[in-house]
């Protein structure tokens, strides 16, 4: 439970002329809503069913200068044990149409990058396989740039409908969208994805379900499925692996608490079943310490953490 709470009745009965009561949650757990299963409570945790909820939430949230966090699958996120004091706003299934014409597959922000792949193989489209076996959502994929097996998502979007803090609506082309390694403009401003616009290729239903279901058999083979996680935990560092660096800094296995560096693959700290958020985000810093002391390479955090620690 929070010490002080940010959002009074009057607030929340606001909130509740936006959003139906049953889609906002108080104290809600954020270890129900993150890979990595951990995390105290969110203040509120509204989830958003349609654009014009978050038209109205955030300018009204900004004004009134209360924290606000986007949240999708919650894949790249790790929640702190005390929680989040404000608001999350979470774009997840409630929100996640997709729709084919042609070669184009327009999604909303909450559909998850799976989905995505799988209606691609219904209507032979080919060009999203790199990522049916990412657990993210397609608004968390633009924002980072998700990538995986040589594919990213700069390479298929063509256009993102996006909000600002104000409430305003721009349509962003792939120029403008400045996709970098793991990052885009949306990442480096106060930008919230709504919808996208993904342009792949005609291809043969067959040879795109032999690459998916190859791609996710080397997944079960290389990366620690089993265990809670938020995937890869570090970037990659320029002319390095980072699973390589920390297997021979001496790290594979290496635990505190219930979080340790996965035997299997050592680029994924995960969560053994007990571990706490601190016990992760220890393992993280003591990772960066101990690679950069053997190699001068410094190791960035991949994951986005989320309330103080």
């Amino acid at each position: 439970m929070l010490d002080q709470d940010m959002i009074n009745q009057d607030i929340y009965e606001y909130i509740q002329q936006i959003v139906p009561p049953e889609d906002i949650m108080r104290n809600e757990p954020l270890k129900k809503h993150t890979t990595f299963r951990v995390g105290g409570e969110a203040e509120v945790l509204i989830k958003i069913s349609q654009k014009d909820q978050l038209l109205r939430l955030v300018p009204f949230l900004k004004k009134l200068e209360i924290d606000c966090f986007v949240l999708g699958n919650g894949s790249n996120v790790l929640a702190s044990d005390k929680g989040y004091r404000g608001v999350v706003l979470q774009i997840s299934d409630r929100m996640s149409a997709v729709n084919v014409a042609g070669n184009r597959i327009t999604a909303q922000a909450g559909a998850l990058l799976s989905r995505v792949a799988a209606v691609a193989i219904e209507h032979s489209l080919t060009g999203i396989e790199f990522a049916s076996g990412i657990p993210g959502t397609v608004g968390g994929g633009i924002m980072m740039n998700a990538g995986a097996y040589g594919g990213e998502m700069a390479q298929i979007t063509e256009s993102v409908l996006i909000m600002d803090e104000a409430g305003e609506l721009m349509e962003l082309n792939h120029d403008t969208m400045e996709f970098g390694y793991r990052t885009s403009v949306v990442k480096n401003r106060p930008y919230i994805v709504l919808e996208a616009a993904l342009i792949l290729q005609p291809g043969n239903v067959e040879e795109i379900r032999y690459k998916m279901n190859r791609l996710a058999a080397e997944r079960r083979e290389k990366q620690p499925l089993e265990y809670p996680s938020a995937g890869s935990t570090f970037k990659r560092p320029d002319g390095h692996y980072a699973g390589k660096l920390i297997m021979d800094a001496g790290l594979r296995g290496f635990r505190i608490g219930g979080a340790c560096v996965s035997e299997k693959h050592c680029g994924f700290v995960i969560n053994r079943g007990n571990a706490t958020a601190a016990d992760i985000l220890e393992v993280i810093k003591e990772v960066q310490d101990r690679v950069y002391e053997r190699f001068e390479v410094t190791l960035e955090q991949e994951v986005v953490c989320l309330g103080e620690f």
